[in-house]
């Protein structure tokens, strides 16, 4: 049976957004779906959320797979960078990731939280090293994720780039509570065609 660890964004937890129905909809497909509630979530911290993240996932192997969001995207890529050599995972799917969102945010308190998520070399190749295959999703209408720097993250994961557009940052903010694209993503990358229609 697959597992899928679900990875929350900023400021967020594990019933929010389209978290409780991508549960749902793997578990009614007897996947073993789970989304922590990350640590310090509204001040979240590289120190905090990549361990947080390994221990959760301690048995992590090629049946396992990730999603992420917003943030959560730079922590599974940061987790997988840092796993041990020879240990892979199935693959990931990433909605709205990025590199970088200082020109975005509209604090300084923000850009202070993020600065670190900036500044902090990713190991790409590592990260490609460690897992089957990645897939992002992107929105053409993300208030905090310009285009290009989202497809410059999937770029540098060698990702399948999808483009869902309309849906802003994917979240409760833009009335996003079922993403049906990266269900079908997800499946797919399981090597789980989908067999009903999507909902």
């Amino acid at each position: 049976m697959p597992n899928v660890f679900i990875v929350h964004g900023w400021g967020g937890d594990s019933e929010c957004d389209w978290i409780p129905w991508l549960k749902e909809e793997l578990q009614k497909r007897g996947v073993n779906a789970t989304a922590p509630d990350m640590p310090n979530t509204n001040v979240p911290k590289i120190e905090e959320w990549v361990p947080f993240l390994s221990t959760a996932a301690a048995n992590a192997d090629e049946h396992t797979y990730f999603v992420g969001h917003s943030i959560g995207c730079q922590t599974v890529v940061r987790y997988l960078a840092g796993l041990p050599e020879g240990k892979r995972v199935g693959g990931a799917v990433l909605v709205a990731g990025y590199r970088d969102i200082t020109d975005q945010l509209s604090t300084p308190e923000e850009k202070e939280i993020m600065r670190p998520w900036k500044e902090t070399p990713i190991d790409w190749e590592k990260a490609k090293a460690h897992a089957g295959s990645f897939t992002c999703i992107v929105s053409d209408d993300d208030p905090y994720v310009p285009v290009n720097e989202a497809r410059e993250f999937g770029i540098a994961l060698g990702a399948n780039i999808i483009m869902d557009n309309g849906r802003g940052h994917f979240s409760d903010d833009d009335d996003v509570t079922a993403l049906p694209s990266l269900l079908y993503a997800l499946l797919n990358m399981m090597g789980m065609p989908e067999m009903e229609p999507l909902i």
